[in-house]
């Protein structure tokens, strides 16, 4: 059903989508839903399981925290226990238990708190393997893509739902697709290592991993009910979800699962070794006083917090190899995770899946105070000496012509440079469908900049649902539009590509065409690589 939508402000014709990208009657600024919520019969879904109920918000359907798998401690996943009559799927579950990092407590980053308002949610060991579903259909046949989200916050933090503009209603309602999202097992509980220990433990190594596979799994046994087509999903996410889509392209379970991939803002390279994790496995039971033949009776024993600081404990106590990761993260263990994802080069199980990756402006750098040239200046000299810092200044200029010098202070070259690292990577196996962006748009209403995370609320159509980090301010409706249409065309297609927006040409080697999302959009060639040459 269509309803009405309450445009603020000056809205032109050039805010209303086009055909081939998102619905025809959008506007820019978020629809307002008069509709009734309603659920019964006509919101339930006969899954593999049992009959789900969720609930009807004005046309999307919506289900939350519906169980897509079961798990021991320190066990691989299983599927889910059949149930008999209506389970209630209309709360979000509880998030992997971790620690309260992601409350962003310190004062000294109220602007950034401010900006992302992370949720405060509970925490359970036991049902945590829990997804959430929104899609305007019902078993009407249609076959719907995919859209296949995974949270951020490294391998130890985070959930579906941390972020307010996580919210996959809008996405779904404005390109008509079905959005997924997953919580999983995360630092101590999804990626200790006690392969070591043989018997039930053999498989216990990259548990989140393998969590986030049977929640593939579940999709592709179930979605079609939903109105979803199994063999059109996208997986993506950003900043440690981007590591685990990173991840997944080289995991042999989940070849198949997945047919395109968008990496933002987390270019993760390389897991860590096969060494180096089982011997953080025998390093946790140590500082558990637990002898490796005592592990099966003992360790359901722990409270996470004592499993929590153990692992804290032994992951200081071990040195990762030069270029590895260490700590909380994925393992090449040769079966769950086969090679690396792209160092040296694109793991081959995925490499032709078309794939988008980039990053944004200043990423982790927060403190986005204004600053003098003359203080741009002495800043730089002192931390890269006067020939280099004058040389750097020249490149910023060639680079972002008409930017504000004090961003010379800001700009992101690390986790830039791993995302080019990543697309040429692919490129060079031949890949036609690689897409790389920068994010640029800064927000006006504070320091934040186009910091880690900025673009979230822009791709997931929610600028209204995170209107302290963007501000909410007319020309982020605008590049809220074009960025969903381009994320929305991707998700259907494997090309962002769609009517009425600058076109956005596939990333080469030779050429290295990038999309800067800003108001407008524009295609660079290399604009940053001398930049880049000069911090790497």
């Amino acid at each position: 059903m269509n309803r009405s939508f309450l445009p603020i402000g000056i809205i032109s014709a050039a805010t209303f989508l086009l055909a081939g990208c998102g619905s025809a009657t959008t506007t820019s600024r978020e629809a307002v839903h008069p509709g009734p919520i309603t659920a019964g019969e006509h919101t339930r879904v006969n899954t593999t399981y049992g009959t789900v109920e969720g609930y009807l918000d004005d046309d999307v359907y919506t289900f939350k925290g519906i169980q897509y798998a079961k798990a021991g401690r320190f066990l691989p996943p299983q599927a889910p226990d059949k149930f008999q009559g209506v389970r209630m799927c209309k709360l979000y579950g509880p998030k992997a238990p971790q620690s309260q990092n992601l409350e962003w407590k310190d004062n000294t980053q109220r602007d950034y708190n401010f900006g992302n308002q992370f949720n405060l949610e509970p925490m359970s060991e036991e049902n945590c393997l829990v997804l959430n579903v929104w899609t305007k259909g019902l078993g009407d046949g249609k076959k719907r893509p995919v859209f296949f989200w995974i949270h951020g916050g490294g391998f130890n933090d985070g959930s579906a739902i941390d972020l307010d503009c996580y919210e996959g209603r809008s996405l779904a309602d404005k390109g008509d697709i079905v959005t997924v999202s997953i919580n999983h097992r995360l630092n101590v509980l999804g990626y200790m290592d006690l392969r070591s220990l043989g018997g039930k433990y053999a498989q216990s190594v990259n548990l989140g991993m393998q969590d986030i596979v049977k929640a593939l799994e579940w999709v592709r046994d179930n979605i079609e009910k939903f109105g979803g087509d199994p063999n059109c999903v996208t997986i993506a996410g950003q900043s440690g979800g981007a590591g685990k889509v990173s991840t997944l392209q080289a995991m042999p379970s989940a070849k198949g699962l997945f047919h395109r991939a968008i990496v933002q803002s987390g270019s993760f390279s390389r897991a860590t070794s096969d060494d180096y994790g089982r011997r953080l496995g025998l390093a946790f039971l140590n500082e558990l006083g637990v002898k490796p033949s005592q592990a099966e009776a003992r360790l359901k024993d722990f409270t996470y917090q004592e499993l929590r600081a153990a692992g804290d404990r032994a992951i200081r106590t071990l040195k990762a190899a030069p270029g590895e990761r260490g700590g909380y993260c994925p393992y090449i263990d040769g079966a769950i995770i086969s090679e690396q994802t792209y160092d040296p080069e694109t793991a081959t199980l995925s490499r032709d899946i078309p794939i988008m990756i980039g990053t944004n402006f200043n990423e982790f750098i927060f403190d986005n105070v204004d600053k003098t040239p003359e203080e741009v200046k002495a800043t730089l000299v002192e931390r890269m000496g006067e020939e280099k810092a004058g040389r750097f200044m020249d490149e910023f200029r060639k680079a972002y012509p008409g930017v504000d010098p004090k961003y010379m202070l800001y700009v992101d070259t690390r986790v830039r440079a791993n995302a080019i690292r990543m697309v040429t990577a692919k490129s060079r196996m031949g890949n036609k469908h690689v897409y790389l962006y920068h994010f640029n748009w800064k927000p006006e209403n504070n320091i934040l900049g186009a910091s880690h995370g900025m673009e979230l609320p822009f791709m997931f159509n929610n600028v209204a649902r995170q209107r302290g980090m963007t501000g909410s301010s007319e020309s982020a409706y605008q590049l809220q539009d074009a960025v969903s249409d381009y994320w929305i065309s991707f998700i259907k297609t494997g090309d962002p590509n769609c009517a009425g927006r600058p076109v956005w040409e596939p990333f080469t080697e030779e050429k290295g065409a990038c999309m800067v999302l800003d108001n407008p959009c524009t295609v660079r060639y290399y604009h940053d690589k001398a930049l880049l040459g000069l911090t790497q």
